[in-house]
């Protein structure tokens, strides 16, 4: 089997992108395990698939595997990755917007630049049923036991679930320990995307994001998202945030409850490639 690709970065989270506009998405979780590795295979913290659209109000569908096989609801610096791709593939000029369909539901992107890309990535949603979280009611913050300590978290979905943790520093030893617990605690019954960040101001954050099924993340741009509405929400930064995340930074601007989130952001191309797959038949 022979693989076409393309290996792209929104701010040194990767993907494999993979064009399935003329052929049905046919890789197994084992494949896409075997792609993932960054030893063996090519690499990824996630693979991504261009594809046509379920919904005919979107122009392209885009599915999301993460590197463990398992499939993403969404991915913020992926879809800027789409929207740069489907411009070098031709269909989108800068200039241009488009709805595409994420598994989640549709989304708005904006191509400001070759490489530059706006995301409208839709209502945040604090709702713990719909994240899903396990709580008794709807809150700014919960308590929650984690390896035996207890953290104050907020809870919020961008079409995939978050938890995000304010701590005075990122480097701190425990958080290595602490990211992986929460991510599969049992109160997120579908797991979680952890983030840690430290406020330096009200228009500033910084970021550490551990992701169920791809671990630590050099950058995740809904848990950038999700970092920013908790604390949009509890009113304790401003309208527009910029986020630094180890891999660079993304711009958030999102009005408050009711109001759609934005996401801004750059998308780079590393290289396109080729995947030989020469593994036994599972």
């Amino acid at each position: 089997m022979k693989l076409p690709f393309s290996k792209m970065h929104g701010i040194g989270n990767d993907f494999v992108m993979v064009d399935c506009r003329a052929q049905p998405f046919a890789l197994s979780e084992a494949q896409i395990r075997d792609i993932a590795d960054r030893h063996t295979g090519v690499g990824f913290d996630q693979l991504i698939s261009i594809e046509p659209p379920r919904d005919p109000s979107c122009a392209f569908y885009y599915g999301i595997w993460n590197a463990d096989g398992s499939p993403s609801g969404q991915c913020g610096n992926g879809v800027r990755c789409v929207a740069a791709w489907l411009h070098r593939a031709g269909e989108l000029a800068v200039g241009d917007t488009v709805r595409v369909e994420s598994p989640s539901g549709p989304v708005t992107v904006r191509l400001s630049g070759p490489s530059e890309v706006t995301v409208d990535m839709g209502v945040p949603s604090f709702d713990p049923a719909l994240v899903p979280f396990a709580a008794n009611a709807e809150a700014d913050a919960y308590a929650i036991d984690v390896g035996g300590e207890m953290l104050e978290i907020g809870s919020v979905s961008m079409g995939n679930p978050h938890a995000v943790v304010v701590v005075p520093d990122l480097h701190a030893p425990s958080l290595f320990h602490l990211g992986p617990l929460l991510t599969t605690h049992e109160r997120f019954t579908e797991g979680a995307n952890t983030g840690f960040v430290q406020a330096m101001g009200r228009d500033y954050l910084r970021l550490r994001v551990h992701e169920r099924g791809s671990g630590w993340t050099q950058a995740c741009g809904t848990g950038a998202c999700a970092a920013m509405a908790v604390l949009r929400r509890r009113g304790e930064v401003d309208e527009r945030v910029r986020v630094e995340l180890p891999g660079g930074t993304l711009t958030i601007e999102w009005a408050g409850p009711g109001h759609t989130l934005w996401m801004t952001g750059p998308a780079a191309f590393v290289f396109e490639g080729e995947w030989l797959d020469s593994s036994p038949a599972r």
